[in-house]
């Protein structure tokens, strides 16, 4: 104890400036006191700044706790801050405590920040902290979205015994590899860089040089101080849209004055590097004990790795409770919105409908069960995996993922030759003898690269659009093969995980394939559904780099896409083939070289090959009527 003093802050002294602030803080302190800046000890004797909502019952009572490496700090009306109040005065109402962390090296936390290299130990440490408070009943919840659920799935496998319950959100960054998905934390798709990390780190990474407080100052120093200083950097403005463009890749951080440490050691990681395996992702030969209730959006960044976690963890979970106890639920909404839809859920230009779910009922139901052992009917009342079908746009419910009653089905690509653009004559069809075999050719210039636009984005600044989008403007380009099917006579349902395999041969050494599967209304609309990208020299695994031969053709299996969407009768299935998607992945310049340090790019003629020799095709997982 003798790290911070005792200090209870009652949170009418806390100033502030807006009514929306004060009323949620004086309801709060009706019922509950903080202790604020609670600098908690971890192991090698690093302090991490903790604010802890305890209710005022008198009673033990259970903890919902999140880690962070965002700005908490009480003082002032930042967003970040009145949602922490929201979600404190959440938990306090139904008679928890509220538990929130800065990581190490985050603003009043001390020692240094690294977005992969945080001890696992410090979540380890904080439960055994919390939990022999004299205030807790020694069960604890976390609870958090994108980075405040990223570090969960690490520390779940440490299996400390308070970690009762967990409720992980968006949190495809904190996933390494987990069956067929080697995305290391979202760095990577299919061996290609996910360029987000750059705008991210760049709004988020504090400088070497920030004001620091000396070691071991005091709880009431630091609560003093932090009415003073607020510690949260604002840097410049910059147009990404513009600033991602530049070459080398290893530059784009250092082109525009941004912190560049840690994305200069994680651009040169490839993607089966050791580094990857000794941070804090969790992968799948770590094992899982903390039942878990997880949400995931359909236009996030990692929605097909999120899921096939869910299902690695019912799978192989070596304690039977913690496989019997996991709950998912997929929402049409982007990274993080699931609170955001409404009875008119709109994501990028396609109207959801009513999307509308009891998030916070669900979660609280869930918390008290795990944590307070209240028998609410909870597991009766909720389905193992709830997930909107867009299209038809409802909530249904499933056993499994996927869901029994499917049937996988080819869908081969076709043409004479001439599949560039929407106005070409690409087919998609289910019959393989119906298959045109001339192939199809398109010029890959990295230098003038497809347009991403719309999909599962998070943290890109201006440079992207999320969500389900008009692709008919991208469809006119030249370097983009379009492929449709006939009108559908009747509807079907596609649900579950998406497999795809194109062949490919090309005058360069290494290229990258894309593809988007696109839901094609009467009128012409062309929504994208999702997307996926492969680079070539990895087609026959992350562990080892082959090179393409000219006059050779490669068969190349894509990282598997997911979704729940009904394709209405009249619609039609499209999808795309290129070799970008830029800038939300980054380009392959075509050299063989290691790309991220490479200023100049070669001009790709890439062929895609479709015939019953090579039989390029996509599997949808159609429901059975």
């Amino acid at each position: 104890m003798k790290y911070f003093c005792k200090i209870f802050i009652l949170l009418t002294l806390i100033p502030v400036a807006s009514n929306s602030q004060d009323d949620i803080l004086s309801k709060i302190n009706e019922i509950a006191t903080l202790d604020q800046k609670v600098m908690m000890p971890m192991r090698d004797g690093t302090r991490l700044a903790t604010d802890i909502y305890i209710p005022k019952t008198g009673k033990k009572v259970p903890i919902i706790f999140s880690r962070t490496p965002y700005n908490f700090n009480s003082w002032g009306d930042g967003k970040q801050r009145n949602r922490t109040h929201q979600r404190a005065y959440e938990a306090l109402k139904r008679g928890y405590a509220y538990v929130v962390q800065n990581e190490r090296g985050r603003y009043y936390s001390e020692g240094n920040w690294d977005i992969l290299g945080v001890p696992l130990t410090d979540g380890f440490d904080a439960f055994s902290w919390m939990s022999k408070q004299s205030w807790s009943n020694g069960k604890i919840g976390t609870l958090g979205c994108s980075s405040t659920a990223e570090w969960q799935m690490a520390v779940a496998a440490l299996d400390h015994p308070s970690h009762a319950a967990m409720v992980p959100q968006g949190y495809g960054a904190g996933v390494g590899r987990v069956d067929d998905f080697h995305e290391q934390g979202n760095w990577y798709r299919g061996g290609v860089e996910q360029l987000l990390f750059a705008t991210w780190l760049y709004g988020v990474e504090q400088d070497e040089f920030k004001p620091r407080i000396p070691k071991g100052a005091t709880q009431e120093d630091l609560i003093r101080i932090s009415r003073f200083y607020d510690l949260a950097p604002e840097n410049p403005p910059v147009d990404w849209s513009d600033k991602l463009n530049h070459l080398p890749l290893s530059d784009l951080l250092k082109n525009v004055g941004g912190k560049k440490e840690i994305f200069d050691k994680m651009i040169s990681r490839k993607p089966n590097d050791k580094k990857w395996f000794e941070g804090g992702l969790y992968h799948d030969n770590m094992d899982f004990g903390v039942p878990s209730f997880w949400f995931v959006s359909w236009y996030d960044v990692a929605t097909s790795p999120n899921i096939a976690l869910f299902n690695h963890v019912r799978n192989n979970a070596k304690d039977d409770y913690v496989k019997d106890n996991q709950y998912l639920v997929i929402a049409p909404t982007l990274h993080c919105g699931f609170t955001r839809a409404t009875e008119n859920t709109v994501v990028g230009e396609r109207n959801m409908g009513d999307a509308t779910l009891n998030y916070d009922e669900q979660i609280y139901d869930w918390f008290d069960l795990m944590l307070k052992d209240k028998q609410n009917n909870f597991k009766e009342n909720t389905p193992r995996i709830q997930y909107y079908t867009m299209g038809s746009n409802k909530w249904q419910s499933s056993d499994q993922w996927p869901p029994k009653n499917i049937e996988m089905v080819d869908f081969y690509l076709s043409s004479n030759g001439n599949a560039n653009t929407l106005n070409g004559d690409g087919k998609l069809t289910t019959l393989k003898r119906k298959i045109n075999d001339k192939p199809d050719s398109f010029i890959y210039n990295p230098l003038d690269p497809v347009t991403s636009y719309g999909g599962g984005v998070c943290c890109i600044g201006n440079a992207v659009k999320g969500g389900a989008f008009d692709q008919r403007e991208i469809e006119s380009r030249d370097d983009v093969l379009v492929y449709t099917s006939d009108p559908l006579k009747n509807g079907f349902e596609v649900t579950g995980f998406i497999e795809s395999t194109i062949y490919i041969s090309s005058d360069v050494k290494d290229t990258d394939i894309t593809i988007k599967l696109i839901d094609v209304y009467p009128d012409g609309t062309a929504y994208n559904i999702d997307e996926t990208i492969q680079r070539v020299r990895y087609r026959e695994g992350f562990d080892k780099e082959v090179f393409m031969e000219k006059g050779n053709v490669y068969r190349v299996d894509l990282s598997k896409m997911s979704t729940s969407n009904y394709f209405k009768k009249g619609h039609s299935i499209r999808i795309e083939i290129s070799s970008s998607n830029f800038p939300r992945f980054a380009r392959n310049l075509n050299t063989g070289g290691e790309n991220y340090n490479e200023s100049e790019s070669v001009i790709a003629n890439n062929v895609i090959h479709h015939s019953k020799k090579y039989p390029s095709s996509i599997t949808l997982p159609i429901v059975k009527q």
